[in-house]
């Protein structure tokens, strides 16, 4: 019950600003901007013929191989960066550099190099991801309290066990953080990467959506389903801050 209490702001928020787009649309008598009714049909039409699914199926699956990529490439990165003084002061000044580029920038690059099929976007997913993560992981290795440090080298562990059963599960909060923000990046960048080089995903849908016909319809139908997925993966996302070994640092 008091879940239900606590959703029905936002749910009060999400139906006035349905009513709004309907009495607007209503008042300028707009030929082109569809209301909601015809947004909602327009989706039932894609679930019928598939066509919904196979967009979805498609988008999901490059964000999943451009973000598992990063994350493997990422997380051991920034660990060793946090660890390491020498492998900070090497490489953090050239990711600093990278990091504040567009993702789109990179898309005459990822189809010089790719090409036009899923490895373009799966690379783009891949560099706008992986930065995020590896700042939040050196970021959790550099904030670790000293005393934990210092009392685990009083009791003469090793360098590894340090690393492993200490800097290890203190700096998983900080990880979980920056895979929560390369998600929510991925997630843009693949819909930017399907409007300009695909023929599939729920980017491509959108921009087809408007040149076949202006079905505009379609084209918010796309919009507000790319919206509820994000949101579903970054839920997915913030479950791992439930999992016992990361759980102390959300103990409040």
């Amino acid at each position: 019950m008091s879940r239900l209490r606590q959703s029905l702001p936002g749910i009060a928020i999400i139906v006035l600003l349905i009513g709004a787009w309907w009495v607007s649309v209503t008042l300028t008598r707009s030929v082109i901007f569809p209301k909601p009714w015809q947004v909602v049909t327009g989706t039932v039409e894609l679930i019928r013929d598939g066509t919904l699914w196979m967009h979805i199926g498609a988008s999901l699956g490059r964000v999943g191989a451009g973000f598992s990529l990063a994350v493997l490439v990422g997380v051991p990165l920034g660990l060793w960066m946090g660890w390491m003084r020498g492998a900070y002061d090497t490489l953090n000044p050239l990711f600093q550099i990278l990091r504040p580029i567009s993702p789109i920038a990179w898309i005459p690059i990822a189809i010089l190099w790719f090409g036009v099929g899923n490895a373009s976007p799966i690379y783009l997913i891949f560099i706008s991801s992986v930065f995020p993560m590896i700042v939040q992981t050196v970021a959790g290795v550099h904030t670790i309290e000293k005393r934990y440090l210092r009392a685990a080298e009083n009791f003469g562990v090793s360098r590894y066990k340090l690393f492993t059963q200490v800097v290890i599960p203190a700096v998983l909060p900080q990880i979980i953080v920056g895979m929560r923000i390369g998600l929510g990046v991925a997630w843009l960048v693949v819909v930017a990467a399907e409007m300009i080089a695909l023929r599939s995903g729920l980017g491509y849908l959108i921009i087809d959506s408007r040149n076949a016909g202006n079905r505009y319809d379609l084209v918010i139908a796309g919009m507000i389903i790319i919206g509820l997925i994000g949101l579903l993966l970054d839920g997915l996302m913030r479950l791992l801050e439930g999992l016992k070994i990361v759980r102390w640092r959300y103990a409040h």
